[in-house]
């Protein structure tokens, strides 16, 4: 089954994955705050998780997972002519993210913007790069979630610090003969926006985990349905569901809601926590990588958080 005909259309040609080198284990945090391994696991999930170091930016972590997926394409940086990078933790957002990534990668004078839908920007810059392609505002757009969540979580909040983590990935959006992107089911509870946020410049990311945990999972799948109905797609035809990495919980009981039953799902927040807007390409890159889906399969993407956001639509996998 396919998404659909007409043109123009959008398909994603290649992701790409990258995470920070050190490594925190459950055991770690354990050594040092009131948790422990079992704790951390039986209420999200979570094994390890990766911190970027005090010398390496968001910017490098984009950078990385940029040229990954650019080089998995097949193009060049000549070839990219707009450059999308979701993001909530930029450290300083003047000049943006997109334009500092984009010379660093040597793609010359594309257009640039940052989106910041938190942990649903992936899934907000994907609908993005693909009306751009439709529309003909952009050949090929290198889309990037890039977060590094460490410098905005409190060390010393075991609510917060065992959760977030950091890390990229990217997708190359580009021109097809058929859709490859299908419509995004999109929108906010603008009611709630205080359950996840960092008061201000001074101040750490708060979360009210009870609240989010009850939205995320009796307010989201009828988004992931719809996605799937604006597609034309049965959830019983989808290769992969890759929901945001916020909570191995949260991601078990909206699959069950989907009734996805042939889907692969994707539980890469085990080893890499959550990463907010690269949660989705990080794990779907890595899926792919160990073989998990096949490319041409179908995927379907939901991202939420805070805002609260939330974003889905189905793709096929590159």
């Amino acid at each position: 089954m396919r998404l659909g005909q007409g043109a123009p259309a959008a398909r994603i040609l290649a992701f790409g994955g990258y995470q920070p080198a050190q490594v925190v284990t459950n055991h770690d945090l354990a050594a040092r705050l009131d948790t422990n391994d079992e704790w951390i696991q039986s209420r999200v999930g979570i094994k390890e998780r990766r911190v970027a170091g005090p010398q390496e930016s968001e910017i490098d972590l984009a950078v990385q997972a940029g040229g990954k997926a650019l080089a998995a394409s097949g193009l060049s940086s000549d070839d990219i002519d707009l450059v999308i990078v979701a993001t909530c933790t930029i450290e300083t957002p003047i000049p943006n993210a997109a334009g500092r990534v984009a010379h660093r990668l040597g793609i010359t004078a594309p257009g640039a913007f940052d989106l910041n839908a938190a942990c649903a920007g992936f899934c907000y810059a994907l609908a993005a790069a693909s009306d751009a392609v439709r529309s003909g505002s952009a050949t090929n757009v290198l889309v990037v979630g890039t977060e590094k969540l460490s410098q905005w979580v409190d060390s010393e909040d075991r609510s917060t610090v065992v959760i977030f983590a950091d890390g990229a990935g990217a997708a190359v959006v580009g021109p097809s003969d058929r859709p490859g992107i299908g419509p995004v089911a999109w929108g906010s509870a603008g009611d709630k926006a205080e359950a996840i946020m960092i008061k201000d410049r001074r101040s750490f990311l708060h979360q009210e985990g009870q609240t989010v945990f009850r939205w995320a999972t009796t307010a989201l799948h009828p988004v992931a349905k719809l996605a799937c109905e604006r597609a034309g797609v049965d959830p019983a035809d989808l290769a992969a569901f890759v929901p945001h990495q916020a909570n191995l919980r949260i991601v078990e009981a909206i699959a069950r809601k989907l009734g996805a039953d042939n889907a692969v799902v994707a539980r890469d927040i085990v080893l890499a926590g959550n990463t907010s807007a690269a949660s989705i390409p990080l794990a779907l890159s890595r899926m792919i990588e160990r073989g998990e889906v096949q490319s041409g399969g179908l995927a379907l993407l939901l991202g939420f958080g805070a805002g609260l956001t939330y974003a889905s639509q189905v793709i096929e996998i590159p």
